[in-house]
Parts: C-alpha cells; sequence; structure tokens
C-alpha cells in the first residue's frame, strides 16, 4: 500500500472483531507514535498502550459512556507532555505540544491501517477522570482515545469539501 492509498482509504472504525492484536502489531504501532515528527525534537508526548480489559471498560465509561471503545483490543491514550515542551513556553504548551500528539495520532492510525486494523480519534471525554483512571501526572494531558484493532465494519468514505475550499495555492 502506498502512503496515498492510505491517506484516502483509511476510515473511522467504531466497531471491532473480538481479535487480539498480535505482539508485533503493538510494538510495529509503538514505532509509529516514536517516529512522528515534533517541535524541535522535544517530543512533546506520551502515548498509554492500554490492553486491560477493565482499565478499557474505565476509559470507555469516561468516553462520556462510549462503550464500543472497550471492544477493541488496544486503546491508546495520547497525551501532551507539559515538562517536555517547557521550553516553547506558552506557546510550546498550547500549540507545539499539541501538533506533536496529532502527528504522532496520525502515524499510528496510517501504520493501523496498513496494518489492517481500523481506528478512530475519540476526543469526547472527561479529561480529569481519564487522568485519574490513568494516574497521570500533572504534566500530562490527554488530548485524545484511539481505539484500535481489526475491523467489523467498512464505512464508505465521508463527503470531502471541493479542495477549491480547502486550499488556496498562492503563486
Amino acid at each position: 500500500m502506498n502512503i496515498r492509498e492510505a491517506i484516502k482509504n483509511r476510515r473511522s472504525i467504531r466497531r471491532f472483531q473480538d481479535k487480539a492484536l498480535t505482539a508485533e502489531e503493538v510494538d510495529i504501532l509503538c514505532e509509529a507514535v516514536m517516529w512522528a515528527p515534533s517541535a524541535g525534537n522535544l517530543q512533546s508526548r506520551r502515548f498509554y498502550f492500554v490492553l486491560n480489559p477493565d482499565l478499557k471498560k474505565r476509559i470507555a465509561t469516561v468516553c462520556l459512556g462510549q462503550m464500543f471503545i472497550a471492544s477493541a483490543p488496544l486503546v491508546v491514550v495520547a497525551c501532551a507532555d507539559y515538562e517536555r515542551i517547557r521550553p516553547y513556553r506558552d506557546r510550546g504548551k498550547n500549540l507545539y505540544a499539541i501538533q506533536d500528539v496529532a502527528c504522532a495520532v496520525e502515524n499510528l492510525m496510517l501504520q493501523a491501517h496498513e496494518l489492517g486494523l481500523g481506528s478512530v480519534c475519540v476526543g469526547a471525554f472527561d479529561e480529569d477522570a481519564l487522568s485519574g483512571a490513568l494516574n497521570l501526572p500533572s504534566t500530562q494531558r490527554p488530548l485524545t482515545v484511539v481505539p484500535v484493532g481489526h475491523p467489523a465494519q467498512k464505512p464508505e468514505a465521508p463527503e470531502r469539501y471541493p479542495m477549491e475550499e480547502i486550499v488556496t495555492i498562492l503563486k
């Protein structure tokens, strides 16, 4: 699969087969987040790869009851690491750390797609409750939850705005 195919064919998956990921698949996904670009190469992000069924249920509950999350064999919680981005002060905390996480999550989702896995970004959650469930230090902020697994659905491509409404080319 080439990168263009992966970008165009990846879908948000919210139903998963009851099939575990292999240790190799988990390792490949870990590597994908590790190699994402970051501001100043500070890598101001932290990822929690959750395989524990009870913890996945707690996460699904604090994600406003989106219980499909618990059915994924892997749930990744992506966090900004404010300690690592500290040299960039407020702009680092309010922008760069968020961009760092977003770049790594895109790597994760594209790598999952290439492995034949599905994923979806979940942003609806009680941030304090999620931090508490994972016992996060105060220097880390959860930004998104990404359930990953073997898809049990193949959604159609959603409509996109016309390119001229998204992209402006300045000559």
